[in-house]
């Protein structure tokens, strides 16, 4: 059994590492998005952006809320 998967399953190995790679890769950004340090950084950017009078009051409420949405949906 073993020499048939080597030789039927040798072929298929390229396609079965970029699947790992894609769901390695989906793991790490799931990670960052629900980080709570990351989560903090961006809400204090959208509140600095907002304090330098770069955003306006609407678009950091409208910024803070797609951040929250992330991290909890």
């Amino acid at each position: 059994m073993g020499l048939v998967k080597l030789l039927f399953g040798w072929p298929l190995a390229p396609v079965e590492a970029l699947i790992r790679l894609g769901e390695l890769i989906e793991e790490q950004v799931e990670h960052q998005l629900r980080d709570p340090a990351a989560v903090r950084r961006q809400l204090e950017e959208v509140e600095e952006a907002r304090a330098a009078g770069l955003i306006t009051e609407e678009e950091s409420a409208h910024a803070t809320e797609e951040i929250l949405q992330r991290m909890i949906g």
